[in-house]
């Protein structure tokens, strides 16, 4: 697995805590059997495509809460976007979230290759 799919890997992993408009905290979730544990790096590289990401207003971890909250600009990123993402749906809202993480993440991955 390469690319992007690292980014789709550690979302598969992840659940929505608590979500208002602006504003949403996620948790990494434990491991299931059908799911491989994500990489520190995987983690890592994930908080960078997000913290970087447009519409992103910022992004705090707490690590031993395995944990992060993002706050977020609405008007770029549509509320249902970061549930339908994470859940794998394939609508609207979670097309406009994952177009915004891939060109974060090219852009990334492009600097890194200079």
């Amino acid at each position: 697995m390469d690319g992007f799919e690292h980014v789709r890997a550690v979302a598969t992993c992840v659940r929505v805590v608590h979500h208002l408009r602006g504003r949403i905290r996620l948790k990494l979730a434990e491991t299931g059997p059908e799911l491989p544990r994500p990489s520190e790096t995987q983690v890592r590289h994930l908080h960078r495509v997000i913290e970087a990401a447009e519409g992103v207003r910022s992004i705090r971890l707490n690590l031993l809460a395995r944990s992060c909250t993002v706050e977020y600009d609405p008007a770029v990123i549509p509320m249902d976007a970061w549930t339908d993402f994470l859940a794998g749906t394939g609508s609207e809202a979670a097309g406009i979230l994952e177009d915004i993480l891939r060109a974060k993440y090219r852009e990334i991955v492009h600097a890194q290759l200079r």
